[in-house]
Protein backbone atom coordinates (compact mmCIF):
# COMPACT_ATOMS: atom_id res chain seq x y z
CA UNK A 1 0.00 0.00 0.00
CA UNK A 2 2.40 2.60 -1.16
CA UNK A 3 1.02 6.01 -0.19
CA UNK A 4 0.34 8.42 -2.98
CA UNK A 5 2.74 7.08 -5.58
CA UNK A 6 1.93 10.25 -7.51
CA UNK A 7 1.46 12.71 -4.69
CA UNK A 8 3.47 10.86 -1.97
CA UNK A 9 1.14 10.66 0.97
CA UNK A 10 0.65 9.57 4.52
CA UNK A 11 0.86 5.89 5.16
CA UNK A 12 4.52 5.33 4.25
CA UNK A 13 4.71 2.83 7.08
CA UNK A 14 2.45 0.52 5.10
CA UNK A 15 4.43 0.38 1.85
CA UNK A 16 3.69 -2.79 -0.09
CA UNK A 17 5.58 -3.27 -3.33
CA UNK A 18 7.09 -6.05 -5.33
CA UNK A 19 10.52 -5.83 -3.79
CA UNK A 20 13.42 -6.10 -6.16
CA UNK A 21 16.62 -7.73 -4.94
CA UNK A 22 18.76 -5.48 -2.81
CA UNK A 23 21.71 -3.86 -4.52
CA UNK A 24 24.90 -3.48 -2.56
CA UNK A 25 25.46 0.09 -1.45
CA UNK A 26 29.13 0.66 -2.09
CA UNK A 27 29.25 4.37 -1.26
CA UNK A 28 30.14 4.95 2.41
CA UNK A 29 27.20 6.27 4.40
CA UNK A 30 29.03 9.41 5.57
CA UNK A 31 30.05 10.25 2.01
CA UNK A 32 26.47 9.91 0.87
CA UNK A 33 25.25 12.22 3.67
CA UNK A 34 27.84 14.78 2.59
CA UNK A 35 26.33 14.69 -0.90
CA UNK A 36 22.84 15.18 0.51
CA UNK A 37 24.09 18.02 2.72
CA UNK A 38 25.44 19.80 -0.34
CA UNK A 39 22.08 19.47 -2.09
CA UNK A 40 20.25 20.65 1.03
CA UNK A 41 22.45 23.74 1.30
CA UNK A 42 21.62 24.46 -2.33
CA UNK A 43 17.94 24.49 -1.32
CA UNK A 44 18.54 26.91 1.54
CA UNK A 45 18.97 24.58 4.51
CA UNK A 46 21.33 26.02 7.10
CA UNK A 47 24.59 24.33 8.01
CA UNK A 48 23.57 24.46 11.66
CA UNK A 49 20.51 22.31 10.90
CA UNK A 50 22.54 19.89 8.80
CA UNK A 51 25.04 19.48 11.64
CA UNK A 52 22.28 19.05 14.23
CA UNK A 53 20.52 16.34 12.24
CA UNK A 54 23.37 14.49 10.53
CA UNK A 55 25.99 14.41 13.26
CA UNK A 56 26.33 10.85 14.58
CA UNK A 57 23.79 9.43 12.13
CA UNK A 58 24.36 5.79 11.16
CA UNK A 59 22.47 3.33 8.93
CA UNK A 60 19.65 1.43 10.59
CA UNK A 61 19.76 -2.26 9.73
CA UNK A 62 16.25 -2.88 11.07
CA UNK A 63 14.83 -0.32 8.64
CA UNK A 64 16.41 -2.17 5.74
CA UNK A 65 15.02 -5.47 7.03
CA UNK A 66 11.53 -4.03 7.26
CA UNK A 67 11.81 -2.53 3.81
CA UNK A 68 12.78 -5.90 2.33
CA UNK A 69 10.18 -7.86 4.26
CA UNK A 70 7.22 -5.56 3.67
CA UNK A 71 5.54 -7.53 0.90
CA UNK A 72 1.84 -8.13 1.42
CA UNK A 73 0.95 -11.76 1.88
CA UNK A 74 -2.67 -10.66 1.92
CA UNK A 75 -3.84 -13.97 3.35
CA UNK A 76 -5.58 -16.64 1.30
CA UNK A 77 -6.45 -15.84 -2.31
CA UNK A 78 -10.06 -15.61 -3.43
CA UNK A 79 -10.28 -17.80 -6.56
CA UNK A 80 -13.07 -15.61 -7.94
CA UNK A 81 -10.84 -12.52 -8.09
CA UNK A 82 -7.25 -13.72 -7.83
CA UNK A 83 -6.76 -11.32 -4.92
CA UNK A 84 -6.80 -11.75 -1.16
CA UNK A 85 -10.27 -11.70 0.40
CA UNK A 86 -11.43 -8.14 1.09
CA UNK A 87 -13.86 -9.37 3.74
CA UNK A 88 -10.99 -10.95 5.67
CA UNK A 89 -8.98 -7.73 5.54
CA UNK A 90 -11.96 -5.72 6.77
CA UNK A 91 -12.50 -8.04 9.72
CA UNK A 92 -8.88 -7.58 10.77
CA UNK A 93 -8.83 -3.80 10.40
CA UNK A 94 -12.35 -2.55 11.12
CA UNK A 95 -12.56 -4.24 14.47
CA UNK A 96 -15.22 -3.43 17.07
CA UNK A 97 -12.58 -1.62 19.14
CA UNK A 98 -11.50 0.52 16.21
CA UNK A 99 -15.10 1.38 15.41
CA UNK A 100 -15.98 2.20 19.02
CA UNK A 101 -12.76 4.18 19.34
CA UNK A 102 -13.77 6.22 16.31
CA UNK A 103 -17.20 6.89 17.73
CA UNK A 104 -15.62 8.11 20.97
CA UNK A 105 -13.04 10.25 19.16
CA UNK A 106 -15.67 11.88 16.96
CA UNK A 107 -17.80 12.66 20.02
CA UNK A 108 -14.71 14.12 21.71
CA UNK A 109 -13.85 16.45 18.82
CA UNK A 110 -17.31 16.97 17.35
CA UNK A 111 -17.50 20.81 17.53
CA UNK A 112 -13.99 21.07 16.08
CA UNK A 113 -14.67 18.43 13.43
CA UNK A 114 -17.89 20.18 12.41
CA UNK A 115 -15.98 23.45 12.00
CA UNK A 116 -13.29 21.73 9.92
CA UNK A 117 -15.94 20.03 7.79
CA UNK A 118 -17.57 23.38 7.06
CA UNK A 119 -14.25 24.91 6.07
CA UNK A 120 -12.87 22.09 3.90
CA UNK A 121 -15.98 20.17 2.85
CA UNK A 122 -14.65 16.81 4.05
CA UNK A 123 -16.96 14.81 6.35
CA UNK A 124 -15.82 14.58 9.95
CA UNK A 125 -16.18 10.80 9.98
CA UNK A 126 -13.76 10.46 7.05
CA UNK A 127 -11.16 12.54 8.90
CA UNK A 128 -11.56 10.46 12.05
CA UNK A 129 -11.44 7.21 10.07
CA UNK A 130 -8.10 8.22 8.54
CA UNK A 131 -6.83 9.07 12.01
CA UNK A 132 -7.97 5.70 13.28
CA UNK A 133 -6.40 3.70 10.47
CA UNK A 134 -3.12 5.57 10.52
CA UNK A 135 -2.35 5.70 14.25
CA UNK A 136 -5.28 4.20 16.20
CA UNK A 137 -6.41 7.77 16.99
CA UNK A 138 -2.91 8.85 18.02
CA UNK A 139 -1.97 5.81 20.11
CA UNK A 140 0.61 4.36 17.70
CA UNK A 141 2.69 6.92 15.82
CA UNK A 142 6.00 5.06 15.57
CA UNK A 143 9.28 5.37 17.47
CA UNK A 144 11.88 5.28 14.69
CA UNK A 145 14.19 8.27 14.32
CA UNK A 146 12.95 9.86 11.09
CA UNK A 147 16.22 11.32 9.76
CA UNK A 148 18.02 8.04 10.41
CA UNK A 149 15.31 5.99 8.71
CA UNK A 150 15.09 8.29 5.70
CA UNK A 151 18.88 8.51 5.38
CA UNK A 152 19.13 4.72 5.51
CA UNK A 153 16.49 4.21 2.84
CA UNK A 154 17.94 6.91 0.59
CA UNK A 155 21.51 5.58 0.96
CA UNK A 156 20.33 2.06 0.20
CA UNK A 157 19.55 3.32 -3.28
CA UNK A 158 16.58 1.18 -4.24
CA UNK A 159 14.19 4.15 -4.03
CA UNK A 160 16.67 6.98 -3.67
CA UNK A 161 14.64 9.54 -5.60
CA UNK A 162 11.77 9.24 -3.13
CA UNK A 163 13.66 9.04 0.13
CA UNK A 164 16.40 11.55 -0.62
CA UNK A 165 13.68 14.11 -1.29
CA UNK A 166 12.04 13.28 2.04
CA UNK A 167 15.41 13.45 3.84
CA UNK A 168 16.07 16.96 2.54
CA UNK A 169 12.54 17.97 3.45
CA UNK A 170 12.94 16.73 7.01
CA UNK A 171 15.98 19.01 7.24
CA UNK A 172 13.76 21.86 6.10
CA UNK A 173 11.29 21.02 8.85
CA UNK A 174 14.04 21.43 11.44
CA UNK A 175 15.12 24.66 9.77
CA UNK A 176 11.53 25.89 10.19
CA UNK A 177 11.56 25.18 13.90
CA UNK A 178 10.38 21.58 14.35
CA UNK A 179 12.38 20.24 17.34
CA UNK A 180 14.90 17.56 16.46
CA UNK A 181 13.67 15.31 19.26
CA UNK A 182 10.13 15.40 17.85
CA UNK A 183 11.22 13.67 14.65
CA UNK A 184 10.07 10.14 15.35
CA UNK A 185 7.63 8.03 13.40
CA UNK A 186 7.35 4.98 11.17
CA UNK A 187 10.32 3.08 9.80
CA UNK A 188 9.57 4.55 6.37
CA UNK A 189 9.51 8.18 7.44
CA UNK A 190 5.86 8.99 8.16
CA UNK A 191 4.91 10.78 11.37
CA UNK A 192 2.20 12.38 13.45
CA UNK A 193 -1.47 11.52 13.87
CA UNK A 194 -2.05 11.44 10.12
CA UNK A 195 1.30 9.86 9.21
CA UNK A 196 2.51 12.51 6.80
CA UNK A 197 5.81 12.36 4.99
CA UNK A 198 8.01 15.47 5.30
CA UNK A 199 7.19 16.69 1.78
CA UNK A 200 3.46 16.53 2.56
CA UNK A 201 3.93 18.23 5.92
CA UNK A 202 5.77 21.13 4.30
CA UNK A 203 3.10 21.54 1.61
CA UNK A 204 -0.19 20.74 3.32
CA UNK A 205 0.06 20.74 7.13
CA UNK A 206 -2.04 23.52 8.66
CA UNK A 207 -1.67 25.63 11.80
CA UNK A 208 -5.35 25.32 12.61
CA UNK A 209 -5.25 27.00 16.02
CA UNK A 210 -3.08 29.91 14.93
CA UNK A 211 -0.34 29.39 17.51
CA UNK A 212 2.42 29.51 14.90
CA UNK A 213 3.11 25.76 15.03
CA UNK A 214 1.81 23.08 12.65
CA UNK A 215 1.61 20.45 15.36
CA UNK A 216 0.30 17.24 13.80
CA UNK A 217 1.66 15.23 16.75
CA UNK A 218 -0.29 16.50 19.76
CA UNK A 219 -2.83 19.06 18.49
CA UNK A 220 -6.26 17.75 17.51
CA UNK A 221 -6.94 21.08 15.81
CA UNK A 222 -3.86 20.98 13.59
CA UNK A 223 -4.33 17.27 12.92
CA UNK A 224 -7.90 17.59 11.63
CA UNK A 225 -7.18 20.75 9.65
CA UNK A 226 -4.16 19.11 8.04
CA UNK A 227 -5.89 15.87 7.05
CA UNK A 228 -8.84 17.87 5.70
CA UNK A 229 -6.51 20.12 3.72
CA UNK A 230 -4.88 17.02 2.27
CA UNK A 231 -8.24 15.69 1.10
CA UNK A 232 -9.37 19.03 -0.30
CA UNK A 233 -6.10 19.34 -2.19
CA UNK A 234 -6.63 15.84 -3.64
CA UNK A 235 -10.04 16.84 -5.02
CA UNK A 236 -12.68 15.81 -2.49
CA UNK A 237 -16.19 16.61 -3.75
CA UNK A 238 -18.39 18.01 -1.01
CA UNK A 239 -21.76 16.34 -0.65
CA UNK A 240 -20.83 13.22 -2.60
CA UNK A 241 -20.43 9.87 -0.82
CA UNK A 242 -17.17 7.94 -1.15
CA UNK A 243 -19.22 4.98 -2.41
CA UNK A 244 -22.59 3.33 -1.92
CA UNK A 245 -23.43 -0.33 -1.51
CA UNK A 246 -25.01 -1.72 -4.67
CA UNK A 247 -27.25 -4.67 -5.44
CA UNK A 248 -26.00 -6.44 -8.55
CA UNK A 249 -28.52 -9.14 -9.52
CA UNK A 250 -27.67 -11.97 -11.91
CA UNK A 251 -29.90 -10.27 -14.44
CA UNK A 252 -27.81 -7.07 -14.44
CA UNK A 253 -26.34 -6.14 -17.81
CA UNK A 254 -22.60 -6.03 -17.19
CA UNK A 255 -21.54 -6.35 -20.81
CA UNK A 256 -18.75 -4.01 -21.84
CA UNK A 257 -18.12 -2.53 -18.39
CA UNK A 258 -14.47 -3.60 -18.23
CA UNK A 259 -12.04 -0.80 -17.52
CA UNK A 260 -9.85 -0.44 -20.61
CA UNK A 261 -7.86 2.51 -19.29
CA UNK A 262 -4.47 1.75 -17.74
CA UNK A 263 -3.79 4.06 -14.83
CA UNK A 264 -0.28 5.56 -14.74
CA UNK A 265 -0.40 5.23 -10.95
CA UNK A 266 -1.14 1.99 -9.10
CA UNK A 267 -2.56 0.22 -12.17
CA UNK A 268 -3.34 -3.02 -10.29
CA UNK A 269 -5.55 -1.04 -7.93
CA UNK A 270 -7.55 0.71 -10.65
CA UNK A 271 -7.84 -2.24 -13.01
CA UNK A 272 -10.15 -3.91 -10.51
CA UNK A 273 -12.78 -1.17 -11.03
CA UNK A 274 -15.21 -1.08 -13.94
CA UNK A 275 -15.43 1.71 -16.46
CA UNK A 276 -17.08 4.88 -15.18
CA UNK A 277 -20.79 5.41 -15.89
CA UNK A 278 -23.42 7.67 -14.38
CA UNK A 279 -25.53 6.22 -11.60
CA UNK A 280 -28.49 6.56 -13.97
CA UNK A 281 -26.69 4.32 -16.48
CA UNK A 282 -25.97 1.77 -13.75
CA UNK A 283 -29.65 1.74 -12.82
CA UNK A 284 -30.57 1.17 -16.45
CA UNK A 285 -28.26 -1.85 -16.44
CA UNK A 286 -30.02 -3.25 -13.39
CA UNK A 287 -27.48 -2.24 -10.72
CA UNK A 288 -29.35 -0.70 -7.80
CA UNK A 289 -27.69 1.65 -5.28
CA UNK A 290 -28.62 0.86 -1.68
CA UNK A 291 -28.09 4.40 -0.39
CA UNK A 292 -28.92 7.90 -1.66
CA UNK A 293 -26.73 9.07 -4.55
CA UNK A 294 -27.44 11.44 -7.42
CA UNK A 295 -28.30 9.97 -10.82
CA UNK A 296 -25.69 12.15 -12.53
CA UNK A 297 -22.81 11.11 -10.27
CA UNK A 298 -20.09 9.23 -12.12
CA UNK A 299 -19.35 5.87 -10.52
CA UNK A 300 -17.39 2.68 -11.09
CA UNK A 301 -18.65 -0.74 -10.05
CA UNK A 302 -16.39 -2.65 -7.70
CA UNK A 303 -17.12 -6.18 -6.51
CA UNK A 304 -14.07 -6.79 -4.32
CA UNK A 305 -14.84 -10.42 -3.50
CA UNK A 306 -16.56 -11.31 -6.78
CA UNK A 307 -20.16 -11.89 -7.79
CA UNK A 308 -22.71 -12.82 -5.12
CA UNK A 309 -20.67 -10.76 -2.64
CA UNK A 310 -21.19 -7.11 -1.70
CA UNK A 311 -20.79 -4.70 -4.60
CA UNK A 312 -20.12 -0.96 -4.46
CA UNK A 313 -20.50 2.03 -6.73
CA UNK A 314 -17.33 4.05 -6.19
CA UNK A 315 -17.21 7.81 -6.70
CA UNK A 316 -14.45 10.34 -7.28
CA UNK A 317 -14.10 10.59 -3.51
CA UNK A 318 -13.00 6.96 -3.35
CA UNK A 319 -10.16 7.95 -5.67
CA UNK A 320 -9.28 10.71 -3.20
CA UNK A 321 -8.93 8.14 -0.41
CA UNK A 322 -6.65 6.19 -2.76
CA UNK A 323 -4.50 9.32 -2.98
CA UNK A 324 -3.84 8.90 0.73
CA UNK A 325 -2.88 5.26 0.29
CA UNK A 326 -3.10 3.56 -3.09
CA UNK A 327 -4.73 0.31 -2.01
CA UNK A 328 -8.29 -0.91 -2.49
CA UNK A 329 -8.06 -2.68 0.87
CA UNK A 330 -7.10 0.55 2.61
CA UNK A 331 -9.61 2.77 0.82
CA UNK A 332 -12.51 0.38 1.38
CA UNK A 333 -11.67 -0.04 5.04
CA UNK A 334 -11.42 3.73 5.58
CA UNK A 335 -14.73 4.37 3.83
CA UNK A 336 -16.57 1.60 5.66
CA UNK A 337 -15.04 2.61 8.99
CA UNK A 338 -16.26 6.16 8.38
CA UNK A 339 -19.75 4.82 7.68
CA UNK A 340 -19.72 2.89 10.96
CA UNK A 341 -18.46 5.90 12.92
CA UNK A 342 -21.23 8.07 11.46
CA UNK A 343 -24.07 5.69 12.36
Amino acid sequence: MFPRLRRIGALAAAIVLTVTPATAQEEPFDEYLATVAQKARGEGVSQATIDRVFTGLTPHSRVLELDRDNVSSGGSVNPATGFAWMSSYLRRHNTPSRISGGVRKLAEVRPLAAEVERQYGVPAEILVAIWGHETAYGAVMGSFDLPRSLATLAWDGRRRTLFERELIDVLKMVDQGVPRDQLTGSWAGAFGNGQFLPSVYLRLAVDGDGDGDRDVWTSDVDTLHSIANYFRDAGWRTGEPWAVRAYVPNSANLAGIENRVTSPVCPRVHERHSRWLTVREWRERGVEPRAPIGDDVMAALFEPDGRAEPGYLLTQNYKVILEYNCSNYYAMSVGLLADEIAR
